[in-house]
């Protein structure tokens, strides 16, 4: 049972979040847009996805209760629940083509079009900071989630905007998990004091938290050595480990926990433990223990 968000809730002097109503699986109970600042022009972070227009209408309803606008956006990463509702808010705030929406790019380079091309990223370099009236933000890349995933450090309070590299219940998923680990340490090394995440509640304790995602990873990875090494002469395919080692999972949620469980196995293979075998394009492990 995830925790229920208000639809729109002042978090500190200088943040207040606005819930994207795009609840699912995966999202939680919708994506955490936040407005940051204390001026009459804040930043706001990610978007949301498309066609939400009531969480459009709190986003517009907010703004104007605070006598404020939006000064720029900044998206997190480029999942469709963080930049799917960019277009919506720009053409019903009437921020103009010429607003600002800024991102890391992606790894590799490619092309990234908003709106069909009618709106246009602003690059981002790992280490910059956004400054709006009351609030110093610095994007840290921090890959792992996504090949663009970035971090933002809110100097004034000691904390995060983690996106989806911590969520504030639950785990995350991610495409690669080697990088994805050295992003949570990167964290832990930062000391915040608060995380405000992408997806569930602000998260109090959060180098506890993190180091508690660092765990569960070195957990999980325990798990499916330990699983392969019982059933030794047996091939066995990620949603095999899943549904052996994931008991307290919902089952809409094992196709996800099965991508997780394949990029540990991955990574497993490179470090020489398990041996990876493929029938018609599906594959299958063994372990080398």
């Amino acid at each position: 049972m995830t925790t229920i968000i208000p639809h729109i809730e002042r978090l500190s002097s200088r943040i207040i979040r606005v819930l994207g109503l795009n609840p699912s699986p995966m999202t939680l109970r919708g994506t955490n847009t936040y407005i940051v600042g204390t001026g009459a022009r804040r930043v706001l972070i990610d978007t949301g996805e498309e066609g939400k227009p009531e969480f459009v209408s709190n986003l517009r309803k907010t703004l104007a209760d605070n006598g404020t606008s939006i000064q720029e956006i900044l998206v997190t990463h480029w999942h469709h629940d963080h930049v799917g509702g960019i277009a919506d808010i720009v053409g019903d705030l009437q921020l103009g083509t010429d607003i600002k929406i800024s991102k890391l790019p992606r790894h590799p380079p490619q092309e990234e079009e908003i709106n069909g091309g009618t709106l246009k990223y602003s690059y981002l370099k790992d280490g910059e900071k956004i400054v709006t009236e009351g609030a110093t933000l610095k994007a840290v890349y921090t890959p792992g989630h996504t090949d663009d995933h970035m971090v933002l450090i809110l100097e004034e309070e000691n904390a995060v905007f983690t996106g989806d590299c911590v969520l504030g219940e639950g785990t995350a998923v991610f495409e690669d998990l080697y990088t994805y680990m050295k992003s949570l340490e990167k964290l832990v090394s930062l000391q915040p004091d608060k995380l405000y995440p992408g997806h569930g509640p602000v998260v109090e304790g959060a180098v506890e938290k993190l180091q508690m995602y660092i765990n569960h990873r070195n957990m999980r990875e325990g798990q499916i050595a330990a699983v392969l090494e019982e059933h030794k002469t047996e091939d066995m395919s990620a949603m095999d480990l899943v549904k052996i080692i994931y008991t307290e999972t919902p089952e809409v949620l094992y196709p996800a926990a099965a991508r997780n469980v394949s990029h540990h196995l991955q990574k497993m293979e490179k470090e020489g433990k398990i041996t990876k075998s493929s029938s018609d394009g599906n594959y299958r492990w063994k372990s080398n223990l």
